[in-house]
């Protein structure tokens, strides 16, 4: 192992530096080596002194960390509110507080609100004496809760871009709403059309739930939490533990809230920047972009869903539908019960601000490493988003200290906090598109972190040339829940590899940057998943009992965060690997053969380019492994740099070739041939997207035509691998 410099000891430091000049001057008279005597007498320690400092505990503080998101949480802060605005001014000044150069950005953009909301169930005659019965779509108050004076403050539960409109009609249970849920109702011999859906989140993106509810034929959507997914699973919604304050688990009247809108950016101007004055889509333009729901929805808690349940009949559903053990026995419907649908919505441009942060480079300054996390919440957002804004400032704040150490990067860092990510990942599309060619030419990687901690247990998403990046950084810094090892050890200790997910779902600010220009992009976090999300109770209270009681999963993302961003802006070659790249393709490619292997698909020009891309990786590593090693004389050290601008430029552009200008078929603005959302689950990664969506339309459809167009979909992802590994060789045809 390397031996580390002294981060405590500067006396013990200059008397280093001073022995090591001697060996350095012997070794420079014996053999030439310039460039070692050059370093060593800089005035600076080397950047890996720096690295170690960062991730030290002289300057990491989980009491920062604690008082910035308190002091993010005190109110609900949703888009484009005075409330977020106040959050806004926070972070501006908490960054300006540590001298790094700060501004907001803005944009306007279209977002909407509640304005009245109406769920009554009824039933045909004869009716129950208990019916009908009027929801009060509430979120209760807890007793000793310290928010209970902003209470009031926190939206009416709702769906984000909702379709105003009133709908009645019978119930049928669609269990998670997904395509295969709507299969099993048809062969089960359920119509759906004219109905109001009721399914329950948990498996894929609300919006999804609402349309797949549409295009099955329903009327309207109801969407609840099921104390099996959210609750607990047992008894009185947390089995023994009971639910929140008391335990983690979300109260029997909490609602999970959220948009419905499954594009990415401003609805009203797809593609183009919501700068004042812009061009913008009519509502019925954007309705026709196919973003938005076609029909009405609400939010509901596990008490009303279950009440809705009761009345249900009909056939009973399957026993993975079935709701926790003491739920009542699902069935699927049609009725008897019938829901009386009212939403009504308003929609306004209001202003959001990004809060952009920047160091300089003093070598490469046009060349950017960007670290983002959003700042808007449904509600207070102690964990989502306001733990990756308290990580956010922590980066921050320890960069601070380092360049008061002298510190000084080499390529840019942008910190970033966006602003309605909630209402459809806005603020920080609306600055991609807004900053698109220069963010194409000079971003060298974005690093996002949206819900920092939600529990125990190191989470990371990627594009692959970054996951050798991730596996070094978490190999230095401690575990928050076991001191004795790192975040490494404790990562691949379930099957001794570290599981590395991907981008390409849309679920945080990452989307634009991977899916829209092809920038190399990760996301990590502590936990995966918490019961309260998107809830009035997801507070300060809940984080400091259970997401994160001494702050130092926190600590612990803030380190790994800002470690990998040192790296990426520090390194002299980007730490790029692309043959983690070439082998995630082969094993996705490997997939899909077994998937369509009777189908006639030829994927030989797939396999043909992902070996082209293996072998251009290697070139690339090679040619700078042989930089690194022959390095003598000081001449050649000056040459030497050109030629490594060069080749980072290759590393830097080569994500840029997977994207295509005509996009998705009709998702055109998805430019990534490799990562982007399932057409049915916005959440859902999918590793060659329009591949799998002419598959599916194939399969519907069972025409020769639809599976020609699968193969020309491997064509053109064979392509843009293939120009992968031109960009990487550096070399025309």
């Amino acid at each position: 192992m390397k031996k580390q410099w002294s981060i405590s000891h500067s006396h013990n430091y200059t008397k280093l530096k001073h022995s090591m000049i001697k060996i350095a001057i012997v070794s420079f008279l014996a053999i030439g080596l310039a460039t070692s005597f050059s370093f060593l007498l800089s005035s600076s320690p080397p950047k890996s002194y720096y690295h170690s400092l960062y991730i030290s505990n002289s300057i990491s503080d989980n009491a920062s960390i604690s008082h910035d998101l308190y002091m993010l949480t005190r109110r609900p802060h949703v888009a484009g509110t005075e409330a977020n605005a106040q959050a806004a001014a926070y972070v501006l000044s908490t960054l300006v507080s540590y001298n790094i150069d700060s501004h907001i950005v803005s944009y306007d953009v279209s977002l909407t609100y509640p304005i009245s909301r109406s769920l009554i169930l009824t039933q045909p005659e004869p009716a129950s004496e208990q019916l009908p019965i009027t929801f009060d779509l509430r979120q209760e108050i807890y007793d000793g809760d310290p928010y209970a004076d902003v209470a009031h403050e926190v939206l009416p539960t709702f769906h984000a871009y909702a379709k105003s409109g009133t709908v009645r009609g019978a119930v049928v249970y669609a269990n998670y709403g997904r395509v295969e849920d709507y299969k099993t109702l048809k062969e089960m011999g359920v119509n759906v059309t004219g109905t109001i859906v009721v399914a329950r989140y948990g498996k894929i993106f609300r919006g999804d739930i609402v349309n797949n509810a549409f295009e099955a034929g329903a009327i309207g959507a109801i969407v609840y939490t099921d104390r099996k997914d959210y609750g607990g699973g047992g008894g009185g919604g947390g089995g023994d533990e009971g639910w929140f304050p008391k335990a983690k688990w979300m109260p029997p009247s909490g609602v999970q809230v959220g948009s419905v809108y499954d594009g990415a950016g401003d609805p009203s101007t797809p593609g183009w920047p919501s700068i004042q004055g812009c061009e913008r889509l009519a509502d019925d333009e954007v309705e026709k972009q196919g973003n938005v729901p076609l029909i009405p929805s609400l939010p509901v808690s596990a008490a009303d869903g279950e009440t809705i349940m009761r009345s249900v009949g009909g056939q009973v559903a399957n026993e993975d539908w079935q709701g926790s053990k003491d739920s009542p026995t699902y069935r699927l419907g049609p009725g008897p019960g019938i829901l009386n649908l009212t939403y009504t919505g308003k929609k306004a441009i209001e202003t959001i601000q990004n809060v952009i942060a920047t160091i300089e480079g003093v070598e490469e300054p046009d060349r950017f490493v960007i670290l983002g996390n959003h700042r808007d919440a449904w509600t207070f957002g102690a964990v989502d988003p306001n733990s990756g804004t308290a990580a956010l400032l922590e980066v921050a704040r320890r960069l601070m200290k380092l360049q008061e150490r002298g510190w000084k990067p080499r390529r840019t860092i942008v910190l970033c906090n966006w602003d309605a990510e909630e209402y459809g990942l806005i603020g920080s599309t609306e600055w991609v598109e807004d900053n698109r060619e220069l963010l194409a030419s000079r971003a060298v990687a974005y690093l996002n972190v949206d819900c920092a901690v939600t529990g125990a247990g190191f989470h990371a998403s990627a594009t692959p040339q970054l996951d050798k990046l991730l596996v070094k950084t978490t190999q230095q810094v401690g575990d928050p829940d076991n001191s004795s090892q790192t975040i490494y050890e404790s990562w691949v200790a379930p099957d001794n590899s570290p599981k590395i997910e991907r981008l390409g779902g849309g679920g945080s600010d990452y989307a634009a940057f991977v899916q829209h220009i092809g920038i190399a992009s990760a996301d990590v976090s502590f936990g995966k998943g918490y019961p309260v999300y998107h809830s009035m109770y997801d507070d300060f209270v809940w984080m400091e009992k259970f997401g994160d009681p001494m702050f130092q999963r926190n600590i612990a993302v803030a380190s790994v965060w800002g470690l990998t961003a040192l790296q990426l802006a520090d390194e002299e070659f980007l730490p790029f690997d692309y043959l983690s790249y070439a082998y995630e393709l082969q094993k996705n490619a490997k997939d899909l053969e077994d998937e369509i292997s009777d189908k006639g698909i030829r994927l030989a020009p797939l396999f043909e380019s992902i070996k082209r891309l293996r072998d251009a990786a290697t070139k690339i590593n090679q040619e700078r492994k042989a930089i690194e090693e022959n390095r003598v004389w000081a001449w050649k050290f000056k040459k030497d740099q050109v030629k490594v601008r060069e080749i980072n430029d290759r590393l830097m552009m080569a994500e840029r070739a997977f994207t295509d200008a005509e996009g998705l078929s009709g998702r055109s603005w998805y430019k990534h041939l490799i990562y982007a959302p399932s057409k049915h689950d916005d959440y859902g990664s999918s590793c060659f997207p329009g591949i799998d969506d002419a598959i599916e339309e194939a399969r519907s459809l069972s025409t020769p035509e639809a599976w020609r167009s699968v193969q020309h979909q491997v064509w053109r992802v064979s392509r843009a691998v293939r120009h992968v590994s031109q960009v990487l060789t550096g070399e025309l045809t």
